[in-house]
């Protein structure tokens, strides 16, 4: 793969790399699961524009970093086959990261939907 190939061409392999951690990956699964969820609970409750703003940036950064823990788990078990204290720490500090952004997603979601599910149920006013 050179650098002189048409820009059409690395939407492709953009598009490749994307369901190739599809295919593979249950947390990426899962994790665009919730994102759907996310976005369904975000046209029932109406949010506004800057709602939605941190809504797609907060999906976009969770999905971002389970497809570059992919990529370190990949390019680790590449460069190290065998089991390796080193290819453990850099594994599971790419895994903390996504966990960290899950939880910080988790975190903006109950701040986005739960005014306005207590709204929708005259809990809050």
């Amino acid at each position: 793969m050179g650098h002189n190939h048409p820009l059409l061409k690395s939407f492709r392999y953009a598009f490749d790399g994307f369901k190739t951690a599809f295919k593979q990956e249950p947390n990426l699964r899962f994790h665009l699961v919730v994102a759907i969820g996310a976005i369904v609970a975000g046209l029932f409750l109406h949010l506004s524009t800057t709602e939605w703003s941190i809504l797609v940036i907060t999906i976009s950064m969770v999905i971002i970093l389970e497809l570059l823990n992919t990529t370190i788990e990949e390019l680790v078990d590449l460069a190290s086959p065998t089991i390796h204290p080193k290819a453990k720490i850099a594994k599971d500090v790419a895994a903390a990261a996504v966990l960290l952004s899950a939880i910080t997603a988790v975190t903006i979601g109950v701040l986005l939907f739960l005014p306005k599910l207590l709204q929708l149920h005259g809990i809050l006013y």
